[in-house]
């Protein structure tokens, strides 16, 4: 027989909250977790999250879709990439990103590790 496992982000498992402006809401489905996360305008991973964990960019991998909100995501070399509500994403360690606009970004993260250890010292 089957599993089912059905969890709501509004009584989340974990809330990590490493600033003010950024909050991930994570739930476990067993094998998995799968994290809610909300980023508010002028939130930047190198202004923000960077003093926290301590690394020149971020080294977590996204692979998520991002429901609300825009963003841009610069990996090492420079290249820049706008992401916007409706986009499917997956980014590669090392990059940066920050919020776009006067609009919070809300995305969904579906890698187990980023959803395990996003904003904590690695």
């Amino acid at each position: 027989m089957g599993e089912i496992i059905k969890k709501n982000f509004n009584d989340a498992d974990e809330t990590r909250q490493p600033t003010d402006n950024v909050k991930l809401d994570i739930v476990n489905l067993g094998s998995v977790k799968v994290a809610k996360m909300v980023a508010q305008p002028g939130w930047k991973w190198s202004e923000h999250i960077k003093p926290i964990v301590g690394t020149e960019t971020c080294e977590n991998t996204h692979i998520g879709v991002l429901i609300s909100g825009s963003m841009i995501v610069a990996d090492e070399n420079g290249n820049e990439v706008k992401v916007n509500s409706g986009d499917a994403y997956y980014i590669g360690p090392s990059h940066d990103g920050w919020v776009l606009g006067n609009d919070p970004v809300i995305a969904f993260e579906f890698d187990q590790t980023t959803a395990e250890s996003y904003g904590t010292k690695q």
